[in-house]
Parts: C-alpha cells; sequence; structure tokens
C-alpha cells in the first residue's frame, strides 16, 4: 500500500509511505544495490545502522548463482542474507540485455548464453516471476525489453509493444500463483519503456496502467543518453502513471539527477554508483565528489566531512588515503559506508524540503553547491 503524505507545491516532489510485507518505506528513498544478495563490501547490521530501509536483489544473478531453488530452499532472500527489512528484485531482463553473450529476442522470451559458462539460457516472463516468488522479495519487477540507446523508431515501437505483451502475461502468471513475501502478497511493479519518443512512452504508460500494477518503473533510462534524454523518459511518462502508487526511476544516478527526478515526480531509486565510486576512491560531499587518492590529503587530518557518521569520522582523511593507496579493505568498506551514508541523507533531506513545501529551493541550493567538476 502507498500512501502519499505531502505534494511539494513548487514542484512534482511527492512525500510518500509504502508499506510492504517486511516492513515501510519512506519516500523518496534510495536503495542500495546488493546485486548478488549483498550490498558490496558491507554487512546487513550496518546497513541498518545507516538507516536503509529496502535494498536491491538482481534475479538473473541470484538464478545463475547459487540458483533460486537454493534459495527458497532456505527460507527466502531475507534468511539467506539476514536482511529482515523490504527487499526490490529486478527483473532481469537488463542484465541479460547487458552481459549476456550471443543474446536473441523472441515473443516468448530471451534465449542468451549467460555471462559465467556461456551455457545456453532462456528467461521468460513467466519464468522471471517464478524465480522472483521464489526469492520472495517484496516488490518483484515484471519482465520487459529494454531497448539500447540510440535506437530507430521502428525498433522502439516493437520493443515497447513486446514490453507491454510481456507485461501481461506476467500480471496472468501473478493472478493465477498469487505469490508471497513473508506474510503478505508480494508487490509487483511495471515497466515503462519506449525510448526517448514521448508517444511511445505515454502508450506504455497507460497499458500498463490498464494492467493494474502496485507501482511503476520508468525503465530505458541511464543506458547511454543524454542527461535531457533521462529527465524527458520522466516527464514523458509520470503524468500518466497513478498519483497513488509508487514511481521508480531504474539505475540511477548522481545526487543532483536523483534530486532532479524527485522534482518530476519520481520516488524510488537505485544505483551502484556511491559503492562503486567508493571502490576507486571516490567520496561524496556536500560540496562535491573527491578522490581520496590525491596527494592534497597525505597530511590531511580532518574527517571526511564535517557531517561524516562517527563509524567513519574517527578516521582521518590522511588515514584513508593510506588504507586506499595500500589496498586495504577497510578503506573500500569505509568508503563504502560513507558514500550510501551520503545517499541516504540527501533522500532523509529531501523527504524533509517536501514535508516543508520547499523543495525546489532545497534542490536548487544543492545543485548549486555541489561542484561535478571535481569529480575525477
Amino acid at each position: 500500500m502507498f500512501e502519499l503524505l505531502a505534494t511539494d507545491p513548487g514542484s512534482q516532489a511527492r512525500r510518500g509511505r509504502l508499506t510492504t510485507p517486511h516492513g515501510v518505506i519512506e519516500t523518496p528513498v534510495f536503495m542500495p544495490v546488493g546485486t548478488q544478495g549483498a550490498v558490496k563490501t558491507l554487512d546487513p547490521g550496518e546497513l541498518r545502522d545507516l538507516g536503509a530501509e529496502i535494498i536491491l536483489g538482481n534475479t538473473y544473478h541470484l538464478w545463475l548463482r547459487p540458483g533460486e531453488d537454493v534459495i527458497a530452499e532456505l527460507g527466502g532472500l531475507h534468511r539467506f542474507s539476514t536482511w529482515d527489512r523490504p527487499i526490490l528484485t529486478d527483473s532481469g531482463g537488463f542484465q541479460v540485455w547487458s552481459l549476456a553473450k550471443l543474446r536473441k529476442i523472441s515473443e516468448k522470451g530471451v534465449h542468451f548464453q549467460n555471462h559465467l559458462d556461456g551455457s545456453p539460457m532462456m528467461l521468460t516472463p513467466e519464468k522471471s516471476m517464478e524465480i522472483q516468488a521464489a526469492l520472495g522479495s517484496d516488490i518483484a519487477m515484471v519482465f520487459d525489453e529494454c531497448p539500447p540507446y540510440p535506437c530507430e523508431r521502428a525498433y522502439a515501437e516493437e520493443s515497447t509493444g513486446l514490453t507491454t505483451r510481456w507485461a501481461r502475461r506476467c500480471r496472468d502468471w501473478i493472478d493465477r500463483h498469487a505469490p508471497v513475501s513473508g506474510d503478505g502478497a508480494q508487490m509487483h511493479f511495471g515497466i515503462v519503456q519506449g525510448s526517448t519518443f514521448a508517444d511511445l512512452r505515454e502508450r506504455s504508460a497507460r497499458d500498463l496502467v490498464d494492467l493494474g500494477f502496485d507501482g511503476y518503473a520508468i525503465g530505458g533510462v541511464s543506458v547511454g543518453e543524454p542527461e535531457k534524454e533521462m529527465f524527458r523518459a520522466v516527464e514523458h511518462a509520470a503524468p500518466f502513471l497513478p498519483a497513488d502508487k509508487p514511481r521508480y526511476a531504474m539505475g540511477l544516478g548522481t545526487p543532483p539527477q536523483m534530486l532532479e527526478m524527485i522534482g518530476r515526480g519520481v520516488d524510488l531509486f537505485d544505483c551502484v554508483h556511491p559503492t562503486r565510486a567508493a571502490r576507486h576512491g571516490t567520496v561524496f560531499t556536500l560540496d562535491g565528489p573527491i578522490h581520496i587518492k590525491n596527494a592534497a590529503y597525505e597530511r590531511d587530518p580532518r574527517p571526511l566531512t564535517p557531517e561524516a557518521h562517527p563509524f567513519v569520522a574517527r578516521f582521518s582523511r590522511a588515514y584513508l588515503r593510506h588504507l586506499f593507496r595500500a589496498g586495504e579493505l577497510l578503506a573500500l568498506r569505509l568508503l563504502s559506508f560513507h558514500n550510501l551514508d551520503f545517499y541516504l541523507g540527501l533522500m532523509r533531506s529531501a523527504r524533509e524540503a517536501v514535508e516543508a513545501g520547499r523543495f525546489p529551493a532545497f534542490k536548487d541550493d544543492f545543485i548549486a553547491r555541489y561542484d561535478t567538476t571535481r569529480a575525477p
């Protein structure tokens, strides 16, 4: 169930609350990505300390290894990973698009060679739903076809139609099997496609709403398109999605991008960016990203940022630089912890700004201070 608690008078920003079988999620929210059933370098207790309300698991990867049957036998993904809060699982469609070898799309589904051993596999809408039911996630994404960028109008039109037909098959499977998560019903989100074409985005949104899902994602973004096209994809879809259902922009993004998307009416986000950047030494601050490996921090006694979490603030920039240059795993853990703390804190501030009716000012102030030229 989704409750719309507040709307911002100067933008499309929303403040909401999504209730799932494993807990309540306050929106807007950022979901740390746990591709293999774990957020890289961090354990579930640390994620709880950070205030993470929901994490994302990857259907494709967990299907390949260890297998959904193993996870189901061991109590589902929550018990298997010891994460007792909500989990969203993606459909596997994007990973097949981006990782698989010799991929062939048909009406039935996608034939491909998996990226681990090259063995032939087939992923269909029904199989995606079956895997996610076995995982027991709170929110399962329906199977879609993600078009590349750029793509011709004819390809985008056929892809959008295929996504709708696959979504209808997912809807039928859900209605027949009534999958659960813990003690409640599993929720399902449709995925709006349509590439860069406004009319296809509208058509996809309307068709999916007719199928009656619990929420709606805007897919096919962050696939190499210019940032302005990313924003347009949301603008072309969001007006046709029901106000009383959550909206999810998949695979986003940088801090300014997320705020721009919140201002356009988006409620949920996920991205590997904060943890991947940490593993390369990039640290997020209110003034923009810095690289801890830079020589400027060799003798810097200050904490990482003035507002850093106590778990990280006890260490100096000089020490963190030393750990990173020495290849110590502690550096990756501390920087990942910090970056997720930054992202989650930004979402808390955004929620407060919407409640106060001042989201545009908050967004503009943040972006004006956030210097992207500092990025390595």
